[in-house]
Order: structure tokens, then sequence, then C-alpha cells
């Protein structure tokens, strides 16, 4: 795996650097050495994003991640639109200069910038724009999602940067690690950064081709690892106004199951201030009404809440819905196991 240093100034820990979030969790692809976010800087990523320390120090620059060894700079911040934020230019052109390879996941292409280009002619650095790789993937939808014979289980969300990809990659390592064959379809720029081989970054698509992508990951995962489960990756909400994601999965993918990702203490779709999220049931509602199939649990994101909130709220809806309700990222596998059925 590459050395990584991956950038965060200012967001690490919030939803706008959810694709650091999520490196610093998990990723194949990458062994992140550090975080560079000046405003956490000297402490541990992990210890800022879980409490729990990962070995992983928030830097304040480039020569710091070099000097651990960081031979990529991963763009890690998610921004509304996907652009380039001014005040990460420097961190760029600093990083290329010193001859780091640049990844990232934005709308806003790092490698069709003229200033980023020229200083990556001069200094030999390799940029990759994760969404561009995608842009021109036609695949046709088939039909072929019939011949999946997996348990598909898609994770959705009442919100945009709420989960449900970290709640996807923790239900897939749980079940691997009780024995259960697992597989995994990534949706988004973060997955493909955390190394998961069955991606497509369905928002960097023609829009008549997404449910081609979508149908043909997840045969591929089928046919390639003959999984008993395949957990897809959810996009943005399906009543968000700007990220109104879900249809395609359910549409193409055909789950035989919902999870729904919750964030109980977030009252307003992130990124509109003034506009309220709906209740909890016209998720489930809507969902289930779309898919033909049940929501078989709620996974809590736990913002802003304590453990006995997060306890309080568990019993609550599992009370109120009759169905399991978990913190994912307090997950007991054998609990992973009997959400799905076995």
């Amino acid at each position: 795996m590459d050395n990584a240093v991956v950038l965060a100034e200012g967001v690490f820990g919030s939803t706008y650097g959810k694709t650091a979030n999520g490196l610093v969790r998990f990723t194949k692809r990458f062994s992140v050495v550090a975080v560079i976010d000046s405003t956490k800087s000297g402490n541990d990523a992990g210890t800022v994003l879980t409490g729990k320390p990962k070995g992983i120090p928030i830097v304040s620059t480039v020569e710091e991640g070099i000097k651990l060894g960081a031979r990529t700079l991963v763009v890690g911040v998610a921004t509304d639109g996907g652009y380039i934020p001014d005040e990460y230019r420097r961190f760029i052109a600093d990083a290329i200069s010193h001859g780091l390879n640049i990844v990232s996941g934005l709308h806003e292409f790092i490698s069709d910038d003229p200033e980023f280009s020229a200083l990556a002619a001069k200094y030999g650095s390799h940029i990759t724009d994760v969404r561009k790789l995608f842009r021109d993937i036609q695949p046709p939808y088939t039909g072929e999602i019939r011949e999946v014979k997996a348990l598909k289980i898609a994770v959705l969300g009442t919100d945009s940067a709420i989960g449900k990809r970290t709640t996807a990659v923790i239900m897939t390592n749980a079940l691997r690690e009780k024995g259960i064959p697992t597989a995994m379809v990534g949706t988004g720029q973060t997955a493909w950064m955390q190394g998961f081989k069955h991606t497509v970054v369905v928002d960097s698509m023609i829009n008549d081709f997404i449910p081609g992508g979508l149908e043909g990951m997840t045969v591929e995962a089928w046919r390639e690892e003959n999984p008993e489960i395949i957990f897809i990756e959810g996009q943005g909400s399906v009543l968000h106004p700007a990220y109104p994601g879900s249809f395609e999965i359910i549409g193409a993918c055909r789950p035989d199951g919902i999870i729904l990702q919750h964030a109980p203490k977030r009252k307003f779709f992130d990124g509109f201030p003034d506009i309220p999220i709906p209740d909890l049931k016209k998720y489930i509602d809507i969902l289930e009404l779309l898919s033909g199939h049940r929501v078989i649990a709620i996974s809590l994101n736990r913002e802003g809440m304590t453990d006995a909130e997060v306890k309080e709220e568990i019993a609550g809806l599992e009370s109120k819905y009759g169905i399991p309700v978990f913190d994912p990222l307090n997950l007991n596998p054998e609990v992973a196991k009997s959400i799905v059925g076995h």
C-alpha cells in the first residue's frame, strides 16, 4: 500500500471531511501515515474521530507528512459541488513541488488545473482524479441483476454524509470475521480510495448509465466472489433536495432488504440548515414502497449523542418500529449476523 497523508484542513471529523474520516477508519489502498488539519494538530486522528487512538497523527503541513513517509497526498475533503477550496491550493502545490502524487475525488479535476498540471510535469508528480476514471464509463442496464442469488442489502440514509458507507464497511467486515462470505459494492469516490474492488462512482457518470454501472458492479461482485451477502453503499438520501439518491440503487440493484442510516440529533439536511429532515417513518414507508422489501434495521449515527442517549434511542426505536437498531461504531459481529438472518 502507498503511504499517504490525507488533506482535511479545517474539516477533519466533520461531514465535509468524510473522505478523510473514511480513510482513517479503513482503507486497503493506502497506508495513512498522517492527516493534515492545523486546527487539530498534535492529536491522534482516531481519537478525534472515534475516541479510540489509531496511531495516525494529525499534522499541520505537507512537510510533516513527508517526514512520516508519505509519498501521496489524498485530498480528503468533500465540498458542496466538489470544488477545490482556495485554502487547499497551497497544500496541493506544496505536495506536488515535493514530488508527491495526488489523489482527489472532487468534481473539479486537479489534473485539469493549469497551475497544478504544470507543477506535476516539472516535478514528476502523478495526479489521479478518481471521478475522471468513471466519467466516460457507459454500461447499459441489462437485467442481469436477476442472476445474483446473494442476499442484497442496501445501506440507505435519511441524509447525505450520514455514515452509509461506514456502516456498509463495518457490516461487511463483521460478517467476514464470522466466516460469512460477504462482498461490498461501493458507489462513491471514498469507497474506491478505501480499496473496494467492486466500486462505481455514480455521481461522475451520465445519468442514463448509472443503473448499468450499479448493476454491473453488483453482478461482478457476485460472479467473482460468490458471496452469501452483498452490501450496497447508498448515496445521498431519497428526500434530500440536492442529493436525492437511493432510487437508482433500488431500481438497478433490487435489494432484498434495507438498512436505514439515521442521525437522531440531526434536524436539518446537510448543507441546508433551513430544510428540516422529515420523520423517520416517512423514510421507512417510502423505501419499503419503492423497493417492495422491508427496512430490516436502523443504523445510528451517534453525532452529538452521549452513550446514554444512544442506548436510550436504540431502545425507543426498537420498541417503536419492531426492528433491530444498532450503533455501527460499536457493532458486535453477532449482532451483525442476526440483522441479516444468520
